[in-house]
């Protein structure tokens, strides 16, 4: 809701949030958990600050897209936030323009570690044989979207935009592949069940929601599916950062993105990605790419590269480390720009 859904938070869904917050404050205690800096994530546990000892420091780092939020929502959530020492956001325009000066904020993108199973680039071969048991064809040409069956990813969309595509690119296949879903998300077997709807009786269209069904592990479905698609997409029309952006990049894989949040700070239009705003558009780019594999590899090469400057684990690990640093020597860290 806090990224722009419609309707507001009752009293007794905020005592609700409040009251499960305190929760795991209680937990905490009891369990004797101490830090010299505490980095919480996220709206959940946002009224944890004020739970915590003051001679902690604590760092909020927003994850969501808020370039276009629900702003009663906003106004219930955000004056928390001045109970924090320091705030991270993954860009500039998430930052809300009511937050005030008094709490330094800290623009510091998320990042991939490229060591994992998910990250290392998987030999095709292992790829293939990992996807065929999935029950894809491996002799003709697929196109993914990672993620979530969500609200926000827009997977109706990619459907839609899968049709028109295949209209100039007989056999193409389309795999959603969302085996990570979150489990603070009621809505998601809801979404799948509508998408699932939308996909009825196309027998090329391929939607995986039960990580229990897989062969091998989730990360290993993850870094085949990518590696094997001609053309990966995250049409989500409201993102954080999206991380699966960031891992099909790496991959050197084009990818097809919603012009939202996050993403933007990813992709440079045209260069390292496309970013698109309906399915015929991202149908269009789809085409462009489909039918030129020069164009793909340019695509993937750029976007490799732009993963490899700004998005890997050890920038990151050096934003945080500098923001823990400066709460341990009684100093906050200066602000930062995109």
């Amino acid at each position: 809701m806090l990224q722009g859904s419609e309707g507001e938070l009752s009293p007794e869904e905020l005592d609700t949030y409040f009251s499960c917050t305190q929760r795991v404050a209680d937990d905490m205690k009891a369990k004797s958990l101490t830090a010299n800096v505490w980095f919480v994530h996220d709206p959940q546990l946002l009224p944890l600050a004020r739970l915590l000892p003051k001679k902690e420091g604590e760092t909020w780092i927003c994850h969501i897209d808020l370039t276009t939020p629900n702003k009663s929502v906003l106004d219930d959530l955000m004056p928390l936030t001045q109970d924090y020492d320091q705030l991270i956001f993954s860009q500039q325009a998430c930052v809300p323009k009511d937050l005030g000066d008094i709490v330094p904020v800290l623009i510091a993108p998320p990042a991939i570690d490229p060591l994992t199973i998910k990250n290392t680039p998987m030999n095709m071969d292992q790829a293939q044989t990992i996807f065929s048991a999935m029950g894809i064809d491996t002799s003709r040409p697929l196109i993914t979207q990672v993620s979530r069956f969500d609200l926000w990813k827009d997977p109706w969309g990619v459907i839609d935009a899968f049709r028109i595509a295949r209209e100039s690119v007989p056999g193409l296949q389309l795999a959603l592949l969302g085996l990570s879903q979150a489990t603070d998300d009621p809505e998601g077997a809801k979404v799948f069940n509508t998408v699932a709807d939308h996909a009825t009786g196309d027998p090329d269209i391929h939607l995986y929601l039960d990580s229990s069904e897989m062969l091998v592990s989730v990360d290993e479905v993850v870094n085949a599916v990518q590696m094997a698609s001609k053309v990966l997409m995250q049409k989500s029309t409201r993102e954080g950062f999206g991380l699966t952006v960031t891992e099909g990049m790496w991959k050197g894989k084009p990818v097809i993105d919603g012009d939202a949040g996050g993403i933007r700070v990813q992709i440079n239009n045209g260069v390292s990605g496309f970013l698109v705003s309906s399915p015929y558009e991202c149908a269009q780019r789809l085409v462009e790419l489909l039918q030129d594999e020069a164009l793909r590899a340019r695509i993937g090469v750029a976007a490799k590269e732009s993963v490899r400057q700004l998005f890997l684990l050890p920038r990151l690990a050096l934003d945080y480390l500098t923001v823990a640093l400066a709460h341990v020597n009684g100093r906050l860290p200066a602000t930062g720009g995109d």
